[in-house]
């Protein structure tokens, strides 16, 4: 049986998780509405990744007999004024992410739970990635964003970029 503590903040992480789905459609949005269609994409596939992950703390709290419970998702309140500025907007919510993983797997860690701590690696393997791919889409964007043809191939690059399922079993 999970620790109450470990219980809830694995619940209150779906929550993150719809959150960042939510937030990363509206950075595809906001790339589709100026006509940056790969950027739109590779923000499209972040959402079913971060939505992805929800499901995957859903079924882990299923398989441990803890009731998941649902909670409002708010709506991104996010303004961009720039091309760079979903790109930093993005990379600084995936800090906070990995900061409320890092939460989860400290509270886990006290309460000897070694089961969850296991659940727990691969997402902090996974915010390892996902910082780093944010922080690589920026240091591109500041070498070739400035020019027209840079910011071309850059885009057309990111619409190339293709969903993959996540391979954590459960």
């Amino acid at each position: 049986m999970l620790h109450p503590k470990v219980h809830e903040l694995l619940n209150d992480q779906i929550n993150k998780e719809l959150y960042s789905a939510y937030l990363y459609m509206d950075m595809a949005n906001y790339y589709q509405d100026v006509n940056l269609n790969g950027f739109a994409n590779w923000f499209t596939i972040q959402t079913q990744e971060e939505r992805d992950h929800a499901l995957l703390f859903m079924t882990y709290l299923q398989n441990n007999d803890a009731k998941v419970t649902l909670k409002t998702v708010d709506a991104p309140d996010k303004v961009f004024d720039s091309f760079r500025a979903p790109l930093a907007a993005a990379y600084e919510h995936e800090q906070y992410v990995t900061s409320l993983i890092h939460n989860i797997y400290d509270a886990a860690f006290e309460q000897k739970d070694f089961r969850t701590l296991q659940f727990l690696d691969w997402f902090v393997k996974e915010q390892g990635e996902e910082e780093k791919n944010t922080d690589d889409l920026i240091k591109r964007f500041d070498l070739f964003g400035s020019d027209a043809k840079g910011l071309y191939m850059l885009d057309a690059e990111l619409g190339a970029r293709v969903y993959a399922a996540p391979s954590l079993v459960l």
